[in-house]
């Protein structure tokens, strides 16, 4: 055998992992959404993510044994991301997952077969380590696969005793490494040398149970959790220095190289790792919106936002100007369209969200160029020679500046940079982000995961019938687990069977009742923790307890209501997709008793044209008296006849179908009325804007229009009564009245203004000279903000070359300045007024800015206006003293 292994594209490296294991019994499964159903974390981000309800015992697995290739997305160490030969914020985990099933030797031996025998990795470059104490690991290494010692390496539980939390599911585990300084001997092995060793697969044996007080007790059913790094592996296979000139990334990396009229392998490694964060973040970024995820400024959407920003920094400083982000996400495409399909699928929507971001940061990094030149005057003013380290991290936390820019800027007016005082910043944004997520919290957390071993899954009967005979299996007050409770009391009911159905998929829950001998429970909300529902209700009568037998019976009237919201939510979507755009998907939904609320993606607002168009075909497919069918399928059969997914939802191999033939089919879970005429009428009450690139539509249906409908007459009744005119007429009333308000209100700023002005006269005699200028400092009674600036250009055109600072006090907490300069001030002595009022608007708790002749600034402190007003004109007289 060769010293090197073969060359393997990255491509072949995961379909050979893949039915290697196939072959050995396992389930081949998708990878699920980057949008994980568990909302402890934002991301997917470990390929044993979408298992955790198995691994805690909450959800009984469809196979004993699967294996997959799980996207992944990590920012948690993104300051390294092309600066180290392997740290990324998107990689693929490829892992073989047993749950109950084989254990510590098949789980060794099968990774011992598939790196020396399916991927041909010499032996003698491979070494592994073990947790200190796993004795059977170390002999299993030994004598089942026939390594040497030397090549065990034992090592503590910070490296290889992989924990859920600090309670929960935990073992020990085994780390492979490879080699590639084998010449180096055996002696004094060093698995932290990076330069020499890469760990590409770990193998996790989930064995043990850790209660609070720290003790192990044995898992009734042992696990196996095993990651390999698809982009480490085709490293090695593919024999480059990083993962980054893998055929996984390097197109990427090439294609921007080529639009920044760069040679990759003559370019200098601060160059490089520019071109690595580009292809690096490109791939998080396309799979991130081909799973439904937009751009915004909080959670996931944040993410993305972050990453897109981060490139076209990266951009800036290859020296790319303009747009360049979507030709590079069309690389992105082609590199994964075969194994994640759905990147095509969204490749209009993909390209829409990059092309939006990408041109709405350039203009963001525009107002930070201006900024730092605000910034360098300042210092310059000063006498100073740094940029202090504060604003330094401001011009790149807020503006997306980046740290060399500004030093390069700087460098050319002779200036440098506090690099301390901007990495003192970055840490502690760092520990921010780091304290705030990305770790897979796997805890059996509270009295209901607990009870997890106990108890059987909630069997919902809710699609059929409206009422069960069920047993309670358990009982919880304040989250708490107990065997009865009184009237009066709030409890929480796990049923072992149930007509309710559980929040989901935007549906809310049932309501209804309990019932049993003397004893009423009154429920108001089911939650699905796991396969368990969870009822919410209050003791209304009598004595509950564990055991007893109750009538479950929902209130049939408002779940009608709820199916006939959901069902004309599925014909919402279809309507969109035909009259907007068929590349139209959901991006969440609400459905109520009282309205639907559905949000998508879509760029612009939709005309009252559309919104007419969209109403109207919906009404005529409710006519037209369409029959539901529900259908349980393949997922696979369920796609091939076009059933629309919900992006972020993970699906199970078999799924549910909602079925109006000719108009609508999509995998739902939810309530829906049997034939669309059950709705009676649909109307649109209103089309918004939410994010960037995703739009609502709130409507109501059913019996919910009824409502909205006596809503608007009693509002026009009410109307027609005020203004003592017919409903047809309050158009033209309202009209009429804002015209007259207009005017009104047009000539009240007139009279305003002169008032303003001919006060202002007043505040002449109290300029004062200094050298060949003139300045006036003063206040301004009560004046608004425009009427101040109009009162200081006046001013300041009797006084001639000078300055007028002018403060007023319109209303409590709210402090207006305006600064006029003429053109000798802020061009012959260098003075911007909108850099000078922000600083004084400072003292009194604001800021602001404006124009170098003319600026207006606020503050919120009223009582700290004379020290302004001080403090301005001794700087003007020092400003403009000797000219």
């Amino acid at each position: 055998m060769s010293n090197k292994p073969p060359f393997l594209s990255g491509k072949e490296i995961r379909e050979k992992f893949l039915s290697f294991f196939a072959e050995k019994g396992h389930k081949i499964l998708p990878s699920a959404s980057l949008v994980p159903s568990d909302p402890t974390v934002l991301l997917t981000i470990a390929g044993m993510l979408p298992f955790k309800p198995i691994f805690l015992g909450q959800q009984q697995p469809e196979y004993p044994r699967v294996t997959t290739a799980q996207k992944c997305v990590r920012t948690n160490d993104i300051e390294n991301v092309g600066r180290t030969a392997r740290h990324h914020t998107f990689f693929e985990m490829l892992g073989n997952f047993s749950f109950g099933d084989y254990f510590k030797e098949e789980a060794i031996v099968w990774a011992w077969e598939l790196t020396t025998q399916v991927y041909q990795l010499p032996p003698e470059r491979i070494v592994v380590s073990v947790f200190r104490e796993d004795d059977e690991a170390f002999a299993i290494w030994r004598d089942k696969v026939g390594l040497p010692e030397k090549k065990i390496i034992r090592m503590g539980e910070e490296d290889n005793f992989w924990t859920a939390g600090v309670t929960g599911p935990c073992g020990p585990c085994s780390e492979l490494y490879y080699d590639f300084k084998p010449e180096e001997g055996l002696e004094n092995i060093d698995l932290g040398d990076d330069s020499r060793f890469i760990e590409f697969y770990n193998l996790v044996f989930m064995e043990y149970n850790r209660d609070a007080e720290g003790n192990l007790f044995p898992l009734q059913n042992k696990n196996i959790d095993t990651g390999m790094g698809l982009e480490r592996m085709a490293q090695i296979l593919q024999g480059v220095a990083n993962n980054y000139e893998t055929d996984l990334i390097f197109p990427i990396v090439k294609a921007a190289a080529s639009l920044a009229h760069i040679d990759y392998q003559k370019a200098d490694e601060k160059t490089k790792v520019s071109l690595k964060v580009i292809g690096d973040h490109c791939r998080a970024v396309v799979h991130m919106i081909a799973d439904g995820i937009s751009a915004s400024n909080i959670g996931r959407g944040y993410v993305l936002r972050r990453l897109i920003r981060r490139m076209v920094r990266h951009g800036r400083l290859l020296g790319i100007e303009g747009n360049f982000l979507t030709p590079l996400a069309e690389v992105a495409i082609s590199l994964a369209e075969d194994t994640y399909p759905n990147t095509r699928e969204r490749e209009k929507a993909i390209k829409s969200e990059i092309e939006r971001e990408e041109s709405a940061f350039l203009a963001t990094l525009e107002r930070g160029e201006r900024l730092l030149a605000e910034i360098i005057e300042k210092v310059e003013e000063k006498g100073e020679t740094v940029i202090a380290g504060e604003d330094a991290f401001l011009l790149y936390d807020t503006y997306g500046f980046p740290l060399e820019l500004t030093q390069e800027i700087a460098a050319e007016r002779g200036l440098t940079v506090d690099v301390r005082g901007f990495e003192r910043e970055m840490e502690a944004q760092r520990q921010r982000a780091k304290a705030a997520h990305e770790t897979i919290d796997l805890t059996v957390q509270g009295s209901i995961d607990s009870l997890a071993e106990h108890i059987h899954p909630t069997e919902f009967l809710g699609y059929q019938q409206y009422q069960t005979e069920s047993r309670i299996e358990a009982l919880l007050v304040d989250g708490k687990i107990v065997q009865e409770a009184t009237a009066g009391t709030s409890v929480q009911l796990i049923l072992d069977k149930t007509p309710f159905y559980a929040e989901s998929g935007g549906q809310i829950a049932d309501r209804g009742y309990l019932a049993g001998d003397n004893l009423l429970i009154s429920i108001h909300d089911v939650q699905k923790e796991s396969e368990f529902f969870v009822h919410h209700g209050v003791v209304e009568r009598g004595r509950v307890s564990v055991g007893q037998t109750v009538t479950a019976t929902i209130d049939k009237y408002y779940r009608n209501r709820l199916r006939a919201h959901h069902t004309a939510t599925h014909l919402l979507q279809a309507a969109l997709k035909k009259v907007v755009d068929e590349s139209i998907s959901q991006a969440g939904s609400l459905v109520s008793h009282d309205r639907l609320r559905f949000d998508f993606n879509c760029n612009q607002p939709l005309t009252p044209s559309q919104l007419q168009r969209i109403e109207d075909l919906i009404n005529t497919w409710i006519a037209e008296a369409h029959q539901t069918y529900v259908e349980i399928m393949p997922l696979a059969e369920a796609k091939r006849r076009g059933a629309i997914a919900m992006f972020g939802e993970k699906y199970g191999d078999i799924v549910r179908v909602i079925d109006i033939p000719g108009v609508s089919m999509e995998l739902c879970g939810g309530t829906h009325v049997n034939n669309t005429a059950e709705i009676g009428l649909f109307k649109i009450i209103s089309s918004t804007g939410i994010a960037a690139g995703i739009r609502r539509i709130e409507a109501v249906a059913g019996a919910a229009v009824l409502d909205y409908l006596r809503l608007l007459s009693d509002i026009v009744k009410e109307l027609c009564e005020n203004f003592k005119a017919k409903p047809e007429e309050i158009p033209g009333r309202v009209y009429q009245l804002q015209e007259e308000l207009k005017a009104t209100q047009k000539e009240l700023e007139k009279v305003k203004s002169e008032l303003a002005l001919l006060k202002s006269e007043s505040l002449i005699n109290q300029a004062e000279s200094v050298g060949n200028f003139k300045i006036l400092v003063a206040y301004s009674g009560q004046l608004e903000a425009k009427s101040l600036q109009n009162a200081a250009q006046k001013l300041l055109e009797k006084l001639g070359e000078g300055a007028v600072i002018l403060a007023s006090t319109p209303e409590d907490n709210k402090v207006n300045f305006v600064a006029a300069f003429s053109p000798k001030v802020y061009k012959e002595k260098q003075i911007a007024a909108g850099f000078f009022i922000g600083e004084i608007a400072k003292i009194c708790g604001g800021g602001g800015g404006g124009k170098p002749n003319l600026a207006q600034a606020g503050g919120r402190d009223t009582s700290k206006v004379e020290e302004a007003l001080k403090t301005a004109r001794e700087k003007l007289i020092a400003a403009l003293s000797g000219g």
